[in-house]
């Protein structure tokens, strides 16, 4: 199963429409938030069969999202949350602790623009960083692609434009 996760697209589009036409055909597209309105075209640019995960960013503001999800996938539960309710700007320690104590062991957050992939306290926590205003050294946009194979086997893989 390949999934896409990306984050802070904020209604700059072309790139999130080039990552997609890269990496189809995806089973699953996450977004974490601040698509700022996109989120209601997006289901129109993946291939047919692709499962969509959206969660509210701090930007969202007219947006139906909810504010987070807990999905299962091939016996792992993981915790989608913009991030921005559990202090990420500070560190995403606070966002594991929340993870692990719903029984996650994986947690993705955006919010920061900030490329992020980890272990900590047991759990799995990634942020893609931002395909259109990223803020890390370089300031290159990022998304990441997750390969979870059927033994439950995950591939994390860091993209850049």
């Amino acid at each position: 199963m390949k999934i896409l996760i990306v984050s802070d697209t904020h209604r700059r589009d072309e790139n999130l429409k080039l990552v997609i036409e890269q990496q189809t055909p995806i089973d699953m597209l996450i977004h974490l938030g601040d698509a700022e309105g996109s989120e209601y075209f997006i289901p129109e640019w993946v291939n047919p069969g692709c499962r969509m995960e959206m969660v509210l960013g701090n930007n969202d503001f007219f947006s139906n999202l909810d504010r987070e999800r807990e999905i299962e996938l091939e016996g792992h539960k993981i915790f989608i949350t913009h991030g921005h309710y559990y202090g990420v700007s500070m560190g995403p320690e606070g966002l594991a602790d929340e993870a692990r104590s719903r029984g996650c062991d994986i947690a993705m957050y955006g919010h920061t623009h900030k490329p992020f992939l980890g272990k900590i306290s047991g759990v799995t926590v990634l942020n893609p960083g931002s395909l259109s205003y990223p803020r890390q050294e370089g300031r290159r946009p990022s998304y990441m692609v997750m390969t979870v194979g059927r033994d439950g086997e995950i591939d994390y893989r860091e993209r850049f434009l």
